[in-house]
């Protein structure tokens, strides 16, 4: 946000990271709590445009993250949905084309001709702004790096709560089925992907031989710890509505 010319210190983007997961748990999709991002980083930076550009490129990069884990764990373990090809090189697809589109996005701010109409021009913007944050080698290998540290921890969550209760599959296994229902997730259809990540979560185990009982009761404790954690966030938002009018952030 700063490489866009946004003030604050890094604390009040991490507190409005919690304010947007804690809304996230009461609105569509899993991603509902980043109009909240958005209005907040509007506020100390240069308007609400500017603002979802920020939001935006921070998805895009965690979305890379999670494809990266993604692609790396099944790349390692070529083998594990041989008996479902058709399963196999979708998630392999799904990746690659994830990669190709940000890399074609970013090639969009040479189109000149995209600056000249109002929809058009938001691609073309945004495609100079991801080239504004991500100048340099260091900050790109920097952020999907913090992306793919956090998203592994994330499955190791899942591996973690799926192996305690009877799910005895390795890490790999987990890092290959879980973050295409991650994905899934974003699709707006439920509140913070309640019924999405299970139907998806239960389609992707059964197929390697997992009993749909346990997988549910896995991607429900999941769902609680992901509003468990999302806790600090009402904090934060009730205590910034609370807060005088001119009072430091």
């Amino acid at each position: 946000m700063h490489e866009l010319g946004f003030g604050e210190k890094s604390g009040f983007y991490i507190r409005s990271y919690f304010k947007g997961t804690f809304f996230n748990q009461a609105l569509p999709t899993s991603i509902g709590g980043d109009a909240l991002r958005v209005l907040e980083a509007a506020k100390v930076g240069a308007g609400k445009r500017e603002a979802f550009y920020g939001v935006f490129i921070d998805r895009i990069v965690g979305l890379l993250g999670l494809l990266l884990l993604n692609l790396i764990a099944i790349s390692v373990n070529p083998i594990f949905l041989q008996d479902n090809p058709a399963v196999h090189y979708a998630i392999i697809a799904m990746a690659l084309f994830g990669f190709a589109g940000v890399f074609v996005l970013t090639l969009l701010g040479d189109v000149n001709w995209l600056a000249s109409n109002r929809v058009t021009k938001l691609i073309h913007d945004l495609s100079h702004r991801i080239r504004t944050v991500y100048r340099s080698g260091r900050t790109i290998t920097l952020q999907t790096a913090l992306s793919v540290i956090i998203h592994l921890l994330s499955m190791m969550t899942v591996y973690l709560i799926g192996r305690s209760i009877g799910l005895d599959y390795g890490l790999l296994i987990y890092l290959v089925v879980v973050p295409p229902v991650i994905l899934l997730t974003i699709v707006p259809v439920s509140l913070a992907g309640w019924g999405v990540r299970e139907t998806g979560m239960i389609g992707l185990f059964l197929l390697i031989g997992a009993e749909k009982a346990e997988v549910l009761s896995m991607s429900l404790i999941y769902g609680l710890m992901l509003v468990a954690a999302s806790m600090p966030g009402m904090y934060f938002f009730l205590i910034s509505r609370h807060k005088k009018p001119g009072a430091t952030r």
